[in-house]
């Protein structure tokens, strides 16, 4: 999918993560969710501007593969 982006059940439990870190990928989007500032992001947890990509990439992938399916009429 993304080769910044390492699931391995060796680390974090297997939660996608940066690779070279235990940096989640949830992490990064929810600080950002939150309302932390990509520079913010990059000094606190000591990422790259390119990372941080990555991290949202790959999150918008998983969203794009989701599949949703209505409940029929009752």
């Amino acid at each position: 999918m993304n080769d910044q982006i390492v699931i391995d059940p060796k680390i974090c439990h297997g939660k996608p993560v940066i690779r070279g870190t235990r940096m989640p990928v949830s992490l990064i989007v929810g600080s950002l969710a939150g309302g932390m500032s990509f520079e913010e992001v990059e000094h606190e947890y000591g990422l790259t501007r390119a990372q941080i990509g990555s991290a949202l990439k790959f999150a918008g992938e998983l969203v794009d593969q989701e599949e949703h399916h209505p409940l029929a009429a009752a």
